[in-house]
């Protein structure tokens, strides 16, 4: 027998001569109408196929030394940049006083006068102004005060900063530095007087450790002893200022989040993942006019990982260990990585007057505050033990699309099949029962 004859008898599909077959014009309408349906269901398949759906999975978060960035950008517009001070600490022990490091400190104009910018300062964490001297062999008093350990010249204090600080390790209060021959030859009572109506807008990043800490801005020069944390407050309540000159912590939070800022195209893509949605304090505004007020701000911080389509576990790892400490605003993408390794927060808030008294104006007489404190705006930042990861993925295999197709063209054209045949079956019958 031919090999043909072999195959032949396997043949599941068996046909029927062209004189048996009867073409009918029902027949072809639902031919047709099959036909856009099974191209209306092929597309929609194709669509699914496509689309990227992000699957998130909650993982307890085992990442150890980490460091967390701090995008921070906010305006004062009555408290000058001469006043304000950033300081960060958390629970481990660490703290950054006077940080100024990775900030610009932005010198603005008096609301009235429209907030322009004035003057833009970018310093070093720790730097120290030269002393405005010819001398080299000038070594200044402190005030009384022993000269400080961060000194350009060792038991001197030749410059009006370094005289504060000498006076900041003893907690003295040192006001506007009257009679110091240092802060008289560098005019500091006139340099403050001169920004007595100008605002500050604080913007730049912070890398902190990833545990549970605070960042605050607060009037005047800190200091610490023990663990007691103080600002002097001297200048900032000073009760001889006029109502315009008052200085007060009204302030606006144009940008807070914590790690890099997701790329447009993904926050487009993912609506949920916008800054309005990620960076809930965005846009805040606060306002009072009194200068002994205290804003505080509660976030909970929960780590997050976007992982692209396509992404490489073992490449993302080679990049990550291979860079511990990114430049500041340069983790996740900007490092060169596939992910994206960033936070998302929850925030609650709370205000007082550090007078005390209650919110009676606001329908609570049962809320009482406490009588004193600093005035300034806190951010107290909880780390969470959680970890989000935002994976895309396709809800479909090339290979599940493939069978959705035959699915598709195998059920429609079946249906179609036995709807042509009941229309001629029953247009038989309607013929027989009109002949008869």
């Amino acid at each position: 027998m031919p090999a043909k004859s072999r195959f032949t008898r396997l043949d599941a599909f068996s046909k029927t001569v062209e004189d048996a077959r009867v073409r009918t014009t029902s027949g072809g309408i639902i031919t047709i109408t099959s036909l856009l349906i099974i191209l209306y269901l092929i597309w929609g398949e194709w669509t699914e196929y496509r689309r990227v759906v992000v699957q998130p999975e909650l993982v307890v978060d085992k990442s150890r030394g980490e460091r967390m960035e701090i995008h921070l950008n906010m305006t004062f517009p009555r408290l000058p940049c001469e006043l304000l001070t950033l300081d960060v600490m958390d629970v481990s022990g660490e703290q950054q006083v006077g940080v100024v490091h990775g900030v610009n400190k932005v010198r603005m104009s008096s609301p009235a006068d429209g907030s322009r910018v004035l003057d833009v300062q970018a310093l070093d964490l720790h730097t120290r102004d030269e002393a405005k001297h010819l001398d080299p062999n000038y070594c200044g008093e402190c005030g009384g005060a022993p000269a400080p350990n961060t000194a350009a010249k060792p038991g001197c204090c030749n410059t009006c900063e370094e005289v504060r600080e000498a006076y900041a390790q003893k907690q003295w209060a040192f006001g506007r530095g009257e009679n110091i021959e240092q802060c008289q030859r560098e005019h500091y009572a006139e340099r403050i007087d001169a920004q007595r109506r100008e605002g500050c807008r604080l913007e730049g990043v912070l890398r902190v450790n990833k545990v549970v800490g605070n960042f605050h801005i607060a009037p005047g020069r800190s200091f610490t002893a023990g663990n007691v944390h103080a600002h002097d407050l001297e200048n900032y309540l000073d009760v001889d200022l006029s109502e315009t000159e008052r200085h007060t912590m009204s302030h606006e939070i144009h940008q807070l989040r914590f790690g890099p800022q997701l790329p447009d195209e993904l926050s487009a893509r993912w609506q949920w993942t916008d800054h309005h949605h990620t960076n809930p304090l965005d846009g805040t505004k606060q306002a009072t006019n009194e200068p002994a007020y205290n804003y505080m701000y509660f976030v909970k911080v929960v780590s997050t990982s976007y992982l692209p389509l396509g992404w490489d576990p073992l490449f993302s790892s080679v990049v990550h260990n291979s860079l511990d400490a990114p430049p500041l605003g340069s983790q996740g993408i900007g490092s060169g990585s596939q992910s994206i390794e960033t936070h998302q927060y929850s925030v609650t808030s709370h205000k007082r007057s550090l007078m005390g008294g209650n919110d009676a104006a606001e329908g609570h007489k049962e809320r009482l505050h406490a009588q004193g404190g600093i005035p300034g705006v806190f951010f107290n930042y909880d780390i969470s033990p959680m970890k989000v990861i935002n994976r895309e993925a396709r809800p479909k295999t090339f290979p599940n699309f493939l069978t959705g197709v035959c699915a598709i063209i195998g059920g429609t054209l079946t249906v179609a099949a036995a709807i042509d045949r009941g229309l001629y079956e029953g247009a038989v019958r309607i013929k027989k029962l009109h002949s008869s």
